[in-house]
């Protein structure tokens, strides 16, 4: 059993591949109630194979409970994940695995097996800036951060995969794991794999996603988009402000506001088609205190989605002339800043397919799911611009009471589906290199 403390000095003891805290006064506080053990969560592939998975599975599941336990209650904001990373190295070469930490000092990649052939694995690490709101006994030590998006699992579930394909007895390939920091701020932290040389070598790359509003022990596949491109949006103007008694000899800042607020997204639908899911959102607006002052200086923020690659490449030079003749009989001045954020996650075809091959394989034919195209952003898809692949969903709803939704501090997840997710990625990997 591995049992975790929440103090990174304190050093490994045990045998191979276990971290126990000392006893006595000094001593962290524990992730398992007694210290000592935790019971496994229901295996929902048990038997399906192959056996050395079975066995490691069956061995482990408390194990792969603590990890993730502990991940949760210790959350790291973008490109703080320092305590993760070092968690996940340091399991991994307790294995006698070799992982590389990326430039940016969270993050890594480690490679399993030999071979030319490479599939990549794919989890994302970092956590929100928000405070939990669940009774869970393990939730968040700290506030101002919480795993309200699942990457704890995702962390987890990728973890404990290439420690299973580690004890297996041959692979027909290697496979690449990526932990991934950043994803929660754009462009993403996989730029900064990309740069690091990560998809050096990698024919096709997989990653999954949980997902609240699927039964856990089912996954969700689609060929195509199954994300959206983001982009933020910010808007500054400025008047030279005056009494709102002679509106007339000053430019008025709140109206021109209000044009670009209530124009630009009723143009945008009149200048793209329809068919591409293209939707703007203002998230925040601010100008002037006082009713009786026209204001000198306000800003709009928003996001801009599309679910269409080539309509994404067109927006920026769009948005900047929609704009423009908004504002012109204005007479206000303006500063636009479009944020390029991530591309649509376009799933390939055949990486699909592995997928799908995969998911039946570790869990049934009834665990395939079909799911839809989300606006949500996920910079998995920087990956996909340079090779092909594919993006899956997790599902991690008990399959009764309520749908805790991503991004919210009362975000929770059936841990059953830790070990589903592991079988699939486990079998997605040997699926795409055989």
């Amino acid at each position: 059993m591995t049992v975790l403390d929440s103090r990174p000095d304190l050093p490994f003891e045990g045998g191979r591949g276990t971290r126990v805290a000392k006893s006595g006064p000094e001593s962290a506080v524990l992730i398992t109630p007694s210290g000592v053990t935790m019971p496994p969560v229901e295996d929902l592939g048990a038997g399906r194979g192959p056996a050395w998975l079975d066995q490691w599975l069956a061995a482990n599941a408390a194990d792969v409970l603590a990890w993730f336990r502990h991940i949760h209650a210790h959350p790291e904001l973008s490109r703080q994940e320092f305590a993760t990373t070092e968690l996940v190295a340091g399991l991994l070469k307790s294995f006698g695995l070799q992982p590389e930490l990326l430039p940016g000092g969270t993050g890594l990649i480690c490679d399993i097996g030999t071979g030319e052939r490479c599939v990549a694995l794919r989890a994302d690490m970092d956590a929100l800036p928000m405070t939990e709101a669940t009774d869970l006994p393990y939730a968040a030590t700290a506030p101002g951060a919480a795993h309200a998006c699942g990457h704890d699992a995702h962390t987890t579930i990728l973890l404990a995969t290439g420690i299973a394909l580690a004890s297996a007895p041959s692979l027909p390939g290697r496979v690449r794991l990526i932990f991934q920091p950043a994803e929660e701020v754009m462009p993403g932290g996989a730029l900064e794999v990309i740069d690091a040389g990560g998809l050096d070598g990698v024919e096709r790359i997989f990653g999954l996603h949980c997902d609240p509003r699927t039964e856990v022990g089912r996954v969700g596949t689609r060929v195509g988009a199954i994300t959206s491109a983001t982009d933020l949006l910010e808007l500054r103007l400025t008047s030279p402000g005056g009494h709102t008694s002679r509106p007339h000899l000053t430019a008025d800042l709140v109206h021109a506001l209000g044009t670009v607020i209530t124009g630009l997204p009723a143009l945008l639908s009149r200048r793209v088609d329809p068919r591409s899911g293209t939707v703007l959102v203002w998230g925040a607006v601010h100008a002037g205190d006082a009713p009786n002052a026209v204001p000198q200086d306000g800003f709009l923020r928003g996001t801009l989605r599309t679910g269409d690659h080539d309509v994404w490449a067109d927006l920026e030079p769009l948005v900047e002339g929609l704009v423009q003749s908004l504002l012109a009989p204005t007479g206000v001045g303006y500063e636009l800043q479009h944020r390029r954020g991530v591309p649509p996650v376009i799933n390939e075809r055949e990486s699909t397919q592995y997928l799908r091959t995969a998911i039946e394989s570790a869990l049934g034919e009834d665990a395939l799911a079909g799911t839809k195209q989300s606006a949500g952003g996920e910079d998995f898809g920087w990956y996909l611009e340079h090779i092909p692949g594919s993006f899956m969903r997790l599902g991690v709803w008990p399959g009764e009471g309520p749908m805790r939704d991503l991004h919210q501090p009362t975000f929770q997840l059936d841990e059953r589906a830790l070990l589903a997710g592991i079988r699939v990625m486990t079998h997605t990997a040997l699926a795409a290199l055989s």
